[in-house]
């Protein structure tokens, strides 16, 4: 496997599950893809239930972990591989007594060193730094810079996702500092060619960093 991998999210909205599950299973056919994020905005618990009921068989058949993002409960409910928390959503400590030693958890440390340390020492399986670009997905408040990535993974063993912006065109430095996993949304599914040509293009530009 490659040092770096792709680590998926889901676009904010899906008006229709049964043919995003299609487009899903084609693009993660197209190449290698370590771990998917439900990431739903603005809908019903019912709705992000539905989704993913959808989304599990697809992505856990190719051997790709589902993470909830946000909802330790709904992560619990749907069955998911585990957690991606905000700082706001609950602490891995809580999120592994709900999911259980098995589930991956993972946690948004925009760009602080002292939040990454703080949720390694909490149990976190990743930690996740950004915004790296510009990114229209949300409001970029915290930007964060490769150096941290080089600082995370040469001190510590826990694997570092690096997220915001990501494109083909910008992520070989954030490969290069050390990123263990680059989660992309627009990259992917905002492709001209389609969501597996993204999807390769991405798996390219890794392998070419």
């Amino acid at each position: 496997m490659p040092d770096c991998r792709l680590y998926l999210i889901t676009p904010p909205a899906l008006p229709d599950v049964a043919a995003f599950a299609s487009t899903l299973a084609q693009a993660l056919d197209a190449g290698d893809v370590a771990a998917l994020q439900v990431r739903l905005k603005d809908v019903s618990d019912d709705a992000i239930l539905r989704a993913t009921e959808a989304i599990l068989p697809v992505a856990q058949a190719r051997g790709v972990a589902v993470l909830m993002n946000d909802r330790m409960d709904l992560a619990k409910r749907a069955g998911c591989d585990g957690v991606h928390l905000g700082q706001d959503d609950g602490d891995p400590v809580a999120a592994r007594g709900l999911l259980g030693k098995d589930a991956t958890i993972g946690v948004t440390c925009h760009a602080s060193r002292h939040l990454a340390m703080e949720a390694g020492e909490n149990g976190a399986d990743y930690v996740a730094f950004g915004a790296f670009f510009p990114t229209d997905t949300k409001a970029t408040v915290h930007k964060a810079e490769p150096e941290i990535l080089e600082w995370w993974s040469e001190m510590f063993e826990i694997p570092c996702v690096a997220i915001g912006g990501i494109t083909a065109a910008n992520c070989a430095p954030l490969v290069r500092a050390g990123a263990d996993f680059l989660a992309v949304i627009g990259a992917v599914w905002n492709h001209p060619a389609g969501a597996a040509a993204g999807l390769r293009a991405m798996n390219a530009a890794i392998a070419a960093a």
